[in-house]
């Protein structure tokens, strides 16, 4: 296994943390990354200022749609069959479908399809890919298993993360390229996304600001801090999928493959109930929020829960941040970095 890792993403949320955590151990680090203004792109900059303090990083601004760029740079850095590949790069976010899809076209049907020709072009040994919690849908079984069956996504997003594992799953039958998809289940900590409610809540209760609590807080998520996350790809990253030998075509298991291909749900296993996810918050600023309880919103979902047995088999997976420590850890990032006295 090569020493140098690409990472499309970056500039992202997790990519931010999965780079500086490679970085620290040693890898070199290819970050690629669009820079959208999808949310504050300073947010974007100011991560991978963190990120060019390292000798071992370099950066290119590319969109994942653009082939001729992407497969320039494949082709500058000399790319080969012992580098690893961690695409996160994606048109995040649910509710935003409703209003610019087509972005979730160029960017996570057509940019993945660009990265599996190429990772199969370069014959890579392991292309890891996010997927989400997303494309669990309709599933109201909990908690959600990879074993289950996904065919009923209700927003744009979990149809195009849903869409990649299949577009995946093809490339490892028809050029034998070993394929990881990691689930991800609600993910928080610090640098985090605006756009996130832990972001969101924080910003709203510190302003004094009505809290938009959706389906009148009757929700519940697998919140999954950063820094687990990323140990769970790290673990991945050096073990290249297997065959399942038991697979069978007559009662076919949808989490696995007679290919090198597999799914993984990635998340703390323990699902919190978003007044529970307030109440902490509050306590943690010592101030009380003003709740705008609101009505279900188009493509959400009322609970996420992770089936993470699969995951602690196959490398030893094991969350160690406890709820009111991460929302701690991202409390203090947000006081400093937005620089609020409260």
């Amino acid at each position: 296994m090569s020493n140098r890792i690409l990472v499309t993403g970056s500039a992202g949320f997790i990519g931010f943390h999965l780079c500086r955590r490679l970085l620290k151990d040693g890898y070199t680090v290819v970050g690629l990354d669009n820079i959208n203004d999808y949310y504050d792109t300073k947010l974007k900059e100011d991560r991978l200022a963190i990120l060019r303090e390292w000798q071992k990083f370099t950066f290119y601004k590319i969109d994942l749609s653009n082939r001729e760029q992407l497969e320039e740079m494949f082709t500058k850095e000399e790319f080969g069959q012992e580098d690893r590949i961690i695409n996160l790069a994606a048109q995040a976010g649910v509710r935003y479908a409703l209003i610019n899809p087509d972005s979730y076209m160029q960017s996570n049907l057509i940019g993945f399809f660009n990265l599996l020709e190429l990772a199969r072009l370069i014959d890579c040994k392991h292309l890891l890919f996010a997927s989400s919690s997303s494309v669990y849908g309709g599933n109201t079984k909990l908690p959600f298993s990879v074993h289950d069956n996904v065919d009923h996504p209700i927003s744009l997003y979990a149809a195009t993360k849903k869409s990649n594992e299949l577009m995946a799953h093809v490339y490892s039958y028809t050029y034998g390229l070993p394929v990881t998809g990691l689930r991800f289940f609600t993910v928080y900590g610090p640098w985090g996304r605006p756009d996130l409610s832990l972001f969101i809540f924080t910003k709203a209760i510190l302003a004094g600001e009505p809290l938009p609590v959706f389906n009148r807080g009757d929700m519940s998520r697998d919140f999954t801090y950063v820094d687990d996350i990323v140990e769970g790809i790290i673990r991945l990253l050096k073990s290249p999928p297997l065959p399942n030998p038991d697979w069978n075509g007559e009662n076919p298991d949808p989490g696995t493959s007679w290919l090198p291909y597999r799914i993984y749900n990635i998340g703390n296993h323990e699902s919190v109930n978003l007044l529970d996810f307030i109440k902490i918050i509050e306590e943690t600023l010592g101030r009380k929020a003003n709740l705008d309880l609101q009505p279900m919103q188009l493509g959400d979902v009322k609970a996420t829960f992770a089936d993470i047995v699969d995951l602690t088999s196959a490398v030893g997976f094991k969350p160690k941040t406890s709820i009111r420590e991460g929302i701690q850890k991202f409390i203090e990032w947000y006081l400093d970095y937005y620089k609020v006295s409260h």
